[in-house]
């Protein structure tokens, strides 16, 4: 998906008609307490809010329709993921009544595996990190003649700029969004309805000084590899997708890094102030938007929360550990 390859705004429309089918709009809100800590006005989208608790089901639903548009339903598909991209590949699939295998690596959360089970998904444990899961699920595909689905690809980036299509449409015009960065589905997502609304909002990526690779790659203008170790795990990944690297880097998208602590600390600041339960990479663009509040002027921001899939141990150390 080259720079020129984003969506229209008649695609993202049509995906939103396919995906609203299946789910309503998220909502999205202002909260007070999180306005006086930022010191602005601050407009937080819920993905949390969704069918699988996290943005990335609006991806699948939107691949599978046009699998199915075109006659093109496997007997099997198989995917690699940290959880919230296989939660959408499992939840669509089953609904098109495709058999799914979703690829994990080792260590992964225990939540998301279960969930994915309970999706009807075959769900594999390979590897150490994200990368090594996916090798392997490319090489099972091959194995088993299973159709492979990216976690980065156009019917998932239509799908995911749903999302973002709401958000710009329902809030005040907003000077900039945080948007976390895995392998940048929901960033491209939200960067494409921003271009077709021809909006001046400024998309700035989050990501993880644990996973700095896509940050490190567009400060050095090429795919660079970084070890990817984070509380964040839909952020942990360790070498850039190339056509998402394009996309951010034609736009010369400006990153913030968050470090371990401050996404813990988002976690709990969202559920302090909004009850709202986020995963790391959920809370990494509120950590992102609170280390922007000291060093820019903005009169009006957008946050994401991605996702909403943490284990409870997790959460319950985060909730109690402190900074």
């Amino acid at each position: 998906m080259s720079n020129t390859m984003l969506p229209t705004l008649a695609q993202i429309e049509a995906a939103a008609h396919v995906v609203h089918r299946m789910m309503p709009p998220t909502p999205h809100y202002r909260w007070p307490l999180l306005e006086q800590r930022l010191g602005r006005e601050v407009w937080t989208k819920h993905e949390n809010h969704g069918p699988v608790g996290a943005f990335k089901v609006r991806g699948g639903i939107v691949y599978f329709d046009e699998l199915a548009r075109a006659d093109k339903l496997p007997d099997g598909v198989i995917a690699a993921t940290r959880g919230n991209h296989g939660q959408s590949i499992a939840f669509a699939a089953a609904r098109s009544r495709v058999a799914s295998t979703i690829v994990v690596p080792h260590g992964n959360s225990p939540g998301k595996n279960a969930a994915m089970t309970a999706l009807g998904a075959r769900v594999i444990e390979h590897g150490d990190d994200f990368q090594e899961a996916f090798e392997y699920a490319r090489s099972l595909a091959r194995d088993e003649h299973l159709h492979f689905i990216e976690s980065f690809h156009p019917a998932l980036v239509r799908g995911v700029a749903t999302y973002a299509l709401e958000f710009l449409r329902g809030a005040p015009p907003l000077d900039a969004v945080y948007v976390p960065i895995g392998l940048g589905s929901g960033i491209c997502g939200m960067i494409a309805a921003r271009d077709a609304l021809q909006l001046p909002t400024e998309i700035v990526g989050v990501v993880a000084e644990n996973a700095p690779a896509m940050a490190q790659s567009l400060a050095q203008g090429r795919i660079v590899e970084a070890p990817a170790h984070t509380i964040a795990d839909g952020m942990a990944c360790r070498i850039p997708n190339a056509d998402a690297f394009a996309i951010l880097h034609a736009r010369r998208v400006r990153t913030v890094l968050v470090s371990e602590s401050e996404i813990a600390g988002a976690m709990r600041t969202l559920f302090a102030d909004t009850h709202n339960l986020a995963e790391g990479a959920g809370a990494a663009s509120l950590a992102g938007a609170m280390r922007d509040a000291h060093v820019r002027d903005f009169t009006r921001v957008g946050i994401v929360v991605s996702g909403g899939n943490v284990d409870a141990d997790t959460f319950a150390r985060t909730l109690t550990e402190r900074a």
